[in-house]
């Protein structure tokens, strides 16, 4: 399909946005000064070694410890129609098969104990990041794993007769032991290709070995490309028709860098001088807005709710304002039909991942739920996250399982609620008031003062002023005190002040 890229950059955070004719499917951004760490290599030091959950903690010198799971730290022989790697885009991983005896974390490392891990997820506000101690390296044709004897080709190349050609191709590559695997943008390359990046990657690696055994601990070893040249190289190919570029540097910095892996693609890279920013004349700005709600219309006028929560992510089918034209069923299908492309969508537009469930409008014939999880499959084959999708279950479910490895873009852009902390609830102004009245009256036998300020929210105040108005006539008469009620806008909804005048 004819796709798009679109990078704004300043000084303050890059933004790329990737159209799939013309419709925002990808956002990446990143802040200037909190670029993320995912691909990065660091020297670690073992904090903890935790047999219960088989797993340890390391040190890398952020504000957490990072976790690593015992299974990247075992010995890895991939198989290769297992490969799908996330450090470097989800379409290539390394899953090792279980071993016969599998060792447990303990027999592996201990406190103290000095590793060199790369990062594959980044950071959360509840958790430190996720590491491997098996490194992948990226360049534009090849991974190279540098701890791994193997040799594969990516998933994604599904023509058996290139993947056999690029394979007798991967033999005739020096590897030095380590391992390579094609990536998708090596489909139809040629041996000088390869060999070029796997010296690049080579050198790569010799400079993160010699770095590590001379720093100290913790240490940032390597540190993969900023945004805007890691997305141009594990996405920009041939299948996008431009890429928009506003910022002169980043616009010169791109060019260079695709001037050395793959000149073909320079004359596509345009620099926008328009007046008005890229992502504002693409209307991305308002897509972005959109993408933080938790409604999102379809064209039928149905309608769409996400909810993400701290165990799965729940989306929420519904036929809204669309009546259909002849019965239930043909409104659920045609509605669903609609709905399951809009929310492939908004999975890869917010980046959502682990547990997603979604609740489909309810259909009675078979060859609906059908036609409607077919659709659902075909539009996740659009995604390069790796993911599961399970079907339809008897009650109108589909469960999916989608990886992340970056900050999805809620989190990236949005705080928790201070007034909610995050629960999306705030007590109503009848439950502040009856609070409050049972708060006053327990002021009976304390207070001497002939006058109390209550000091609350504008819009408690305006329920004492008209239909609480008996509570605070209730408050003075028991109390025997005039109370003077003050609205204030910075107190939480449900917050209140009682003061003695």
């Amino acid at each position: 399909m004819p796709s798009k890229m679109l990078v704004e950059s300043d000084p303050y955070e890059t933004r790329i946005a990737v159209l799939e004719e013309d419709r925002l499917a990808e956002i990446y951004l990143e802040r200037s000064h909190h670029r993320g760490v995912v691909g990065n290599v660091y020297k670690g030091k073992v904090t903890r070694v935790l047999p219960g959950m088989q797993a340890a903690f390391v040190d890398i010198g952020l504000e957490r410890d990072a976790f690593l799971y015992v299974a990247d730290v075992l010995p890895e022989v991939p198989a290769e129609e297992e490969i799908d790697l996330a450090a470097v885009g989800p379409e290539e991983e390394i899953l090792p098969p279980p071993p016969a005896v599998e060792p447990t974390i303990d027999t592996l490392l201990r406190a103290g104990q000095e590793v060199l891990v790369q990062v594959t997820k980044d950071p959360l506000p509840n958790k430190g990041a996720r590491v491997t101690t098996h490194v992948t390296l990226p360049g534009r044709f090849l991974v190279l794993l540098p701890t791994v004897g193997h040799l594969g080709v990516s998933r994604r190349i599904e023509d058996e007769a290139e993947r056999t050609r690029l394979r007798g191709l991967l033999d005739a590559v020096p590897h030095d032991g380590g391992g390579l695997i094609v990536r998708t943008a090596g489909e139809g390359r040629e041996v000088e290709d390869f060999v070029a990046d796997q010296r690049y990657l080579a050198r790569l690696w010799r400079r993160i070995r010699d770095t590590a055994e001379r720093a100290p601990v913790p240490a940032l070893i390597h540190q993969d490309l900023d945004l805007a040249l890691r997305v141009v190289r594990d996405l920009f190919s041939a299948e996008f028709i431009t890429l928009w570029v506003d910022g002169e540097e980043t616009y010169t910095r791109i060019v260079e860098f695709l001037d050395q892996v793959q000149p073909q693609l320079v004359p596509r890279v345009k620099l926008d001088r328009g007046e008005r920013r890229l992502f504002e004349r693409f209307g991305i700005d308002g897509e972005i807005e959109s993408a933080l709600k938790p409604k999102v219309w379809l064209k039928s006028g149905g309608y769409l709710v996400i909810n993400p929560t701290e165990a799965l992510v729940a989306i929420d089918v519904n036929s809204g304002r669309y009546v259909g034209e002849h019965n239930l069923e043909s409104t659920a299908l045609s509605t669903n039909l609609e709905a399951v492309e809009e929310i492939v969508r908004q999975i890869r537009l917010r980046d959502l991942g682990g547990i997603i469930v979604v609740d489909l409008i309810d259909m009675v014939e078979a060859d609906n739920r059908a036609r409607v999880f077919a659709s659902l499959e075909r539009e996740l084959r659009k995604d390069r996250a790796k993911y599961k999708v399970l079907s339809i279950s008897e009650f109108g479910l589909v469960e999916i399982t989608r990886k992340r490895s970056r900050t999805n873009l809620e989190r990236q852009l949005t705080q928790s609620c201070p007034w909610c902390e995050g629960s999306g609830r705030v007590p109503s102004v009848a439950t502040t008031c009856l609070r409050i009245r049972r708060a006053a009256l327990r002021l009976r036998s304390t207070t001497g003062s002939k006058e109390l300020l209550l000091r609350v929210h504008p819009e408690v105040a305006r329920a004492f002023q008209r239909d609480e108005r008996p509570i605070v006539d209730e408050v003075e008469r028991e109390l025997g005190v005039a109370l003077h009620v003050q609205g204030d806008a910075k107190l939480h909804p449900a917050a209140f002040d009682i003061l003695e005048m």
